[in-house]
């Protein structure tokens, strides 16, 4: 029940200088969330050299690599394939099944396959805090910066949670990704607005 993604570029024009907080990414106090890339969900994005999703896995590399030398945490959400109808629960009458019991299909995508020391977190809502560990992974920490898919879905609703758990949230504007160019600035105009700060990897990079 995903809808077929055509490449566009993404949005421009979000910046940490035009954030409504003066918050700021400190390698001390944040963790990096690698939200849901898995095959399944990435698959609506067509071919692995897709433009669009070539460059926010790239990003997302790029941001893991300063988390690992800054010595911060890294996690990998990852929903699980053949679900229960009492597990889907409402997800069910929007999405359908979910993922299928296909280990190529949950897998997080090869250029991000999570090392050693990065962690993970098995998921069934939209937020990335519901019914995980991630709470308890992030004592400690009070900021957290999100990447993956999809912008407007997982990733607004762990943002919204984040904030509403006192817990200073960074969306990356090109390490995330949507259906669609007026969802995902969308998504990334909700969070400036109401609830975190959006950046670019490049400037979350540079406080890492």
């Amino acid at each position: 029940m995903l809808p077929r993604i055509t490449p566009y570029p993404l949005p421009t024009g979000f910046s940490m200088a035009s954030a409504r907080v003066p918050w700021r990414p400190d390698p001390r106090r944040a963790a990096l969330l690698v939200h849901d890339m898995q095959n399944y969900f990435l698959a609506p994005f067509g071919t692995a050299d897709h433009a669009l999703m070539a460059r926010v896995v790239d990003n997302i590399a790029a941001l893991r690599k300063h988390a690992h030398e800054a010595g911060m945490p890294v996690v990998f959400s990852a929903q699980p394939g053949g679900q229960s109808l009492a597990e889907r629960g409402l997800l069910q009458d929007f999405w359908g099944d979910g993922p299928p019991p296909s280990a190529s299909a949950l897998a997080i995508t090869d250029a991000l396959t999570p090392g050693p020391g990065d962690l993970q977190i098995t998921k069934r809502r939209y937020s990335a805090f519901v019914g995980t560990p991630l709470a308890s992974l992030l004592e400690g920490r009070d900021q957290l910066i999100v990447t993956g898919v999809y912008a407007h879905i997982g990733v607004l609703a762990t943002t919204l949670d984040a904030f509403m758990r006192d817990i200073q949230p960074f969306v990356v504007a090109d390490a995330v990704a949507d259906f669609s160019p007026a969802h995902h600035r969308d998504a990334l105009r909700h969070v400036a607005d109401r609830c975190g700060v959006v950046g670019t990897a490049s400037e979350i990079a540079s406080h890492l």
